[in-house]
């Protein structure tokens, strides 16, 4: 590999590490908010398994990449799930809670530990589609080296779509720590963190109405300037205000209301 290639390949490396890193921070926020509930020893073990699974789950794409650019049902499962979460947790939050406040308040059942794992494995398989599907439309604008070759990509580029898988799954393991301890510090957060599953819900569900097969949109609009800009500008917006909101002054309001 000359020089230029080099410079080519490392170049494209660190612009995908950067992209599986910003992936991997709103994967980190639905794997926060799933295993938050459990003791702090079983939520340690629970994020181990998820890392472990996000791993499988990423070279297994990686195996079948050829296959899964035609398979749009797995994105479309998971893109129906996340928004389930969202919509399930304001539905508990404010219309239940409303129609139960003259009965005896009971503590909400929450899932067990196995079951626990059983649901970050499910979303990991969808951040794995969307990760690493991702990482090959940028891997295949490199030139191919002829090395060898894996579906449709050149050998090189299937290394170089490894490496930023494989660091985009440990970027997310320990983001998945931080905003759990943030979530614990400014229990407000928790409606933002959310909002934040239910967004990332709402660009799977981009990706998958953008397929080919279904053609609900624009091929090429998932990767579109308007489309990242109007994405990253309501995650900036649910950021901002999430963090406002479950500040000390509003959380004081909001209990004296109560």
């Amino acid at each position: 590999m000359d020089v230029a290639l080099l410079v080519e390949y490392g170049w494209v490396l660190i612009v995908l590490i950067a992209l599986e890193g910003i992936l991997a921070a709103d994967n980190a926020v639905v794997l926060a908010m799933m295993v938050k509930h459990l003791p702090e020893k079983q939520r340690k073990r629970a994020l181990f398994y998820g890392l472990a699974g996000a791993f499988i789950f990423r070279l297994a794409a990686l195996a079948f990449v050829a296959v899964l650019i035609n398979v749009w049902q797995v994105q479309a499962i998971g893109a129906l799930y996340l928004i389930f979460l969202t919509v399930n947790h304001f539905f508990k939050r404010f219309v239940r809670q409303k129609t139960s406040e003259e009965k005896p308040k009971k503590e909400p059942k929450k899932s067990g530990f196995w079951m626990t794992v059983l649901k970050v494995e499910l979303a990991d398989i969808a951040f794995a589609v969307d990760s690493i599907l991702a990482a090959v439309a940028l891997a295949m604008t490199l030139t191919p080296t002829g090395w060898f070759s894996v579906g449709p990509l050149d050998g090189a580029q299937f290394i170089v779509v490894f490496i930023g898988g494989l660091t985009g799954v440990i970027i997310m393991r320990f983001a998945a720590g931080f905003f759990i301890k943030v979530l614990h510090s400014r229990p407000g957060l928790e409606n933002g963190a959310y909002l934040i599953v239910g967004w990332v819900g709402v660009k799977l569900a981009v990706f998958t109405l953008a397929h080919p097969s279904l053609a609900v949109l624009p091929e090429h609009f998932p990767e579109s300037t308007v489309w990242k800009l109007i994405f990253w500008g309501v995650m900036g917006l649910i950021i901002v205000l999430s963090w406002i909101l479950s500040g000390p002054r509003f959380q004081k309001t909001h209990h004296l209301e109560q």
